[in-house]
């Protein structure tokens, strides 16, 4: 697989910040137990988002992580647990690339949608402040950038879902489809194809067309992207070579096209994917899968390293499944019963000894704070970054575990994980975004 190259130092250029409004939303109150005002009558919720990982490409959005303020000497490479992003405005998706990061909300207002960390390719847009004269966009944003998107209605229109592969991202909207940007080499953007094409301070935003209906869902993988329509119908583009995309050919497509095999006439809840592996969750609780098998992620129904279509995914004793996650070598489930089940190769989350397995394997639900004293503790979701997962409970509780690259996990040490562990976050976790080597969490708490 390929990763962002490490930036030199001496070659990265600062974006201006953007001071986002303020927004909040009045916490909802649980009256199944006693309530303890600690916080007053007037309590409201406080919408906070958490970066940890690797900073040095600026995917954290902390410019003094990278260039030093007088406070401090030497940059910061990695942080090592949760760190508060500043952002003012509610923030409702994001998403981690290889090196960088794309934040939304779902406000009305022109600006909702921001972009940090590494940009060569324009995967943020093309960046630059509004009084510089550079003709060239950065290559790197340090600190939280507006990305404009071309909307015909700018002020009715709200950004739902963001998503980021190696070098391109998707946008999805509730109006207007679905905007691409960045990398397209393989048409993953979902546009044609240009030879010799320069992305680097590209002002290329593309709205994809071409789907029966309108898209609820958009995800990211390595080099390819797939998209889910209101109908339950997945559509995918760009690079097929492990068969990722499922169209029944190892080519590149550069238009959006309906995928058949085994899920012609399935509908669709869920998609997922990071690599060059892809999943999907039908609406009756299946699995599909398709793309990359060469780590066992497909091998219970092939022994082949690639199936181009997908099939049906025998999962005998998981239950009813709700939501996967796929990384670049591993997979995870999530049943109805919130628990949460794993194959693939790496760090699976069973121990040192588990290193590989075709077959699913339950984490014990313990291991998440299932206990005596909290019987009733279930995974609500579950995310995979290249070599990591991250799961998240009904409490609001946050566990990782896997290759800790670069300090990714956001446990305090860059040591690997071998078993869930908790990430301490003030406040309880929303959404947790994972990538190659830092994550974001979206967290809310009381004022």
């Amino acid at each position: 697989m390929k990763n962002s190259a490490r930036p030199s130092s001496s070659a990265l250029h600062v974006c201006s910040y953007t001071t986002l409004r303020r927004s909040s939303t009045p916490w909802e109150r649980d009256d199944t137990g006693p309530v303890f005002q600690y916080v007053g009558k007037h309590k409201k919720t406080n919408h906070k988002v958490f970066v940890w990982g690797f900073s040095f490409t600026g995917a954290l959005g902390i410019p003094s992580f990278v260039v030093p303020d007088s406070g401090r000497k030497k940059p910061r490479k990695y942080q090592l647990t949760p760190y508060r992003l500043d952002t003012a405005e509610q923030i409702s998706s994001a998403a981690c690339g290889y090196g960088f990061t794309l934040i939304a909300s779902r406000t009305k207002d022109v600006i909702k949608l921001w972009g940090m960390g590494l940009n060569k390719d324009s995967q943020l847009g093309f960046q630059r402040t509004q009084h510089s004269r550079r003709k060239n966009s950065y290559e790197y944003v340090l600190e939280p950038s507006p990305v404009a998107l071309p909307l015909v209605e700018p002020q009715q229109t709200r950004v739902l879902q963001v998503s980021c592969g190696r070098a391109h991202s998707l946008v999805l909207t509730d109006h207007e489809g679905v905007f691409s940007m960045g990398n397209n080499s393989y048409g993953q953007c979902g546009r044609p194809i240009v030879e010799d094409e320069v992305y680097s301070g590209s002002h290329v935003i593309h709205r994809i067309d071409g789907f029966d209906c309108g898209v609820v869902q958009v995800a990211c993988g390595q080099d390819h992207s797939l998209f889910l329509t209101e109908s339950g119908k997945v559509f995918a583009c760009g690079w097929g070579a492990d068969g990722q995309t499922g169209l029944g050919h190892h080519s590149v497509s550069c238009t959006p096209v309906e995928v058949g095999g085994d899920l012609a006439g399935v509908k669709v809840q869920q998609i997922t994917t990071y690599g060059d592996c892809s999943l999907a969750v039908s609406a009756d609780g299946e699995l599909f899968g398709w793309g990359n098998s060469e780590y066992l992620q497909l091998a219970s129904v092939t022994e082949a390293t690639q199936i181009s279509s997908p099939r049906l995914l025998p999962l005998n004793s998981c239950g009813k499944v709700v939501q996967a996650a796929c990384g670049g070598t591993q997979v995870a489930i999530l049943n109805d019963k919130g628990e949460v089940f794993v194959w693939g190769y790496g760090i699976l989350g069973k121990g040192p000894k588990l290193s590989e397995s075709a077959t699913p394997e339950m984490i014990p639900s313990t291991l998440f704070g299932r206990s005596e004293f909290n019987p009733s503790v279930a995974v609500t979701r579950i995310r995979c970054g290249l070599n990591h997962f991250a799961a998240v409970t009904d409490r609001g509780e946050l566990f990782v575990w896997g290759k800790n690259i670069r300090g990714c996990l956001g446990i305090g040490k860059r040591d690997d994980q071998y078993f869930p562990w908790r990430v301490t976050v003030p406040g309880q976790v929303v959404d947790v975004a994972c990538g190659v080597d830092h994550m974001v969490a979206l967290v809310k708490s009381l004022l």
